[in-house]
């Protein structure tokens, strides 16, 4: 069994607000889950929702809680493609206040014109 794993340097620890868009993310075991397609937060609260990926089965959305550290090359998430939301209309019941704000503004965020 082949063990996928992240590039060992992905450089530095960056923040939020110079993470650039198309960046690699993989999950905790090393293997691909997308790119960084938006950083969804509100840079005048100082306030990180989260990170809208591409994925390979479409656009999903990994909650500030869910991201384990940003790089500048490459960004580790909790979990792979398949266990993060997909962002919607509808948010899901259940959700961190956090993690739903989030998520509605990853909907938003792909709904409104560019």
């Amino acid at each position: 069994m082949t063990q996928h794993t992240a590039p060992e340097d992905l450089g530095a620890p960056v923040s939020y607000l110079v993470l650039k868009d198309g960046t690699d993310v993989y999950d905790r075991s090393g293997d691909p889950v997308g790119t960084v397609s938006h950083v969804l937060a509100d840079e005048h609260a100082g306030i990180f929702h989260g990170l809208l990926i591409n994925t390979s089965d479409g656009h999903r959305f990994a909650g500030a809680d869910q991201v384990d550290g940003l790089f500048e090359r490459g960004v580790i998430v909790a979990e792979p493609a398949a266990g993060l939301a997909t962002p919607s209309a509808d948010t899901p019941a259940g959700l961190a206040e956090n993690r739903a704000t989030g998520l509605q503004r990853a909907w938003a965020w792909l709904v409104e014109p560019k």
